[in-house]
C-alpha cells in the first residue's frame, strides 16, 4: 500500500513538474502583468505565482478532466483580486510599504489590470473574465476599454539616454 502511494505521489510530482516546465514562463509574465513590476524585478509576482502553483499542487489529483493551465490561472486572478483590491496605496517615499510598480501596467488601477490582462494578454472571454471576477459582463467590457484607452493616450515613460 505505501509502495503504491508513494508512486502515485511520484507521478503527481513528474505531472506537475511538466507542467511548471511548459506553463511556468506564461504564468510569470501574467503575474508580473498583473502586479506592474519589471520583468526583471518583480518579487510580488513571483510570490503570487508560487501561491497559486502551490494551490494547483494541491488539489493537482482533482483535476483530472480540467486544464491545469486554467485552474492556475483563475488562482492567480483571484489572488491578485484578494491582495489588490482592498485599497492599498502606493508607498509614500519614505515610508515603508509596498512600492508602486514600474512595469509597463503600472498607470492602471488593480482593477484595469486584472481584465486586460485577462481578456488581452490570456485571451479569456468576456463571460469568463466576468465570472472571474464577479462583475457582470458589460462593467467587464467598459473596463477594458477604458483600459486600453488609457494604454494608448498615455505615451510610455521615455528611456533615459545614457
Amino acid at each position: 500500500m505505501r509502495e503504491r502511494h508513494s508512486a502515485q505521489h511520484r507521478r503527481r510530482t513528474r505531472e506537475f513538474e511538466a507542467f511548471v516546465a511548459g506553463a511556468g514562463g506564461r504564468l510569470l509574465h501574467a503575474a508580473t502583468l498583473l502586479t506592474a513590476e519589471a520583468p526583471d524585478a518583480n518579487p510580488r509576482a513571483l510570490r503570487l505565482l508560487t501561491a497559486a502553483l502551490a494551490q494547483t499542487y494541491a488539489r493537482w489529483q482533482r483535476l483530472r478532466g480540467e486544464d491545469p493551465y486554467d485552474r492556475t490561472r483563475q488562482e492567480l486572478a483571484a489572488r491578485f483580486a484578494r491582495t489588490a483590491w482592498r485599497g492599498r496605496r502606493p508607498a509614500l517615499p519614505g515610508v515603508p510599504g509596498p512600492r508602486p510598480g514600474t512595469g509597463l501596467l503600472a498607470r492602471l488601477t488593480p482593477q484595469e489590470r486584472l481584465i486586460l490582462v485577462l481578456r488581452l494578454y490570456e485571451g479569456v472571454a468576456e463571460e469568463q473574465t466576468a465570472a472571474m471576477t464577479g462583475l457582470p459582463v458589460d462593467r467587464v467590457r467598459a473596463i477594458c476599454a477604458r483600459a486600453v484607452a488609457a494604454m494608448r493616450s498615455t505615451p510610455a515613460t521615455p528611456k533615459a539616454a545614457p
